[in-house]
């Protein structure tokens, strides 16, 4: 099967990379030993990895994938959520989409016989067989641009709902997780997070994401776990304090201290609710209306 090929409505390689590669020998000193970058999924006495494979665990059964022949994953990261589909789940085949550059070299080292990752776009993918499942985590913050009109950034997201449906089998799933606009306007948010840490990039609302998808995707949970995202930043945080000084030596006190900014930052926003942290699923709507 294929899609027709459209420009990418969000963030640029560059914009990405400008984030994700800053280097993964950096990144591996304060996440966990699976190296993933979202919020976990915590329950009292977790520890940070148990948090995270608990979240990994999640989106996976949200999306009806255990034992699925080929699984998707939208902004793969370093390959968590791909290698717990095929060595827990027993899934066939995973695929994992990413535009950063030392995130898709890390997966490739892995050589992985059941893992494949392609450096591109969601908009840019075509699959040549259709996927059981879908996930993705944290990477729709990515999809607009912080100029977009409202209606722009509907219209890409829903560029994206839609490949999503051409994609996947009748009665396909998809498991969403992002960052929302919580509390706040746009307009309220940190420029110093807009410029230095994400740029070209604008969270959705809970509206945009409903707009978006209607008629295409049956929204059948969600959740707001803002408390969840505060909870893994403070570890985050506390652990690169830790290890501050191997982290000077990898890249420099500049971006030791942005990093630790921005930290700091967002587990604020997700404290006081300028932030949402969303876990979505959604069923695939096999005649849509138009």
């Amino acid at each position: 099967m294929n899609s027709v090929k459209t420009q990418n409505p969000g963030a640029s390689v560059e914009a990405i990379q400008h984030h994700y590669d800053v280097s993964n020998d950096f990144y591996r000193i304060w996440l966990d030993s699976t190296n993933t970058y979202s919020s976990a999924l915590w329950e009292e006495n977790d520890d940070l990895e148990l948090a995270q494979l608990r979240k990994i665990d999640f989106h996976i059964e949200r999306a009806r994938a255990k034992g699925a022949k080929r699984v998707l994953d939208v902004g793969c990261g370093w390959g968590s959520t791909l290698k717990r589909l095929v060595e827990i789940y027993g899934v066939e085949h995973g695929v994992g989409l990413t535009l950063s550059k030392a995130q898709a070299d890390w997966i490739a080292s892995l050589n992985h016989p059941q893992i494949e990752v392609k450096l591109e776009s969601w908009s840019d993918h075509s699959p040549k067989e259709p996927y059981d499942a879908i996930i993705s985590i944290g990477a729709f913050e990515h999809f607009a641009k912080p100029d977009f009109s409202e209606s722009q950034k509907i219209e890409g997201y829903r560029t994206f709902f839609q490949r999503c449906h051409d994609w996947l089998k009748p009665g396909g799933w998809v498991s969403l997780q992002t960052i929302a606009h919580g509390n706040c306007r746009k307009q309220d948010m940190s420029k110093f997070i807009g410029d230095d840490i994400f740029p070209e990039s604008d969270l959705p609302t809970i509206a945009d994401i409903a707009k978006a998808s209607e008629r295409v995707f049956e929204i059948v949970t969600l959740q707001n776990d803002r408390e969840h995202y505060e909870r893994t930043l403070k570890v985050w945080l506390n652990r690169l304090k830790a290890n501050r000084e191997q982290a000077v030596k990898l890249v420099g006190e500049e971006v030791v201290a942005k990093y630790e900014k921005y930290l700091n930052f967002c587990k604020i926003g997700f404290h006081i609710g300028t932030m949402d942290l969303l876990r979505i699923s959604m069923r695939r709507i096999d005649n849509p209306r138009n």
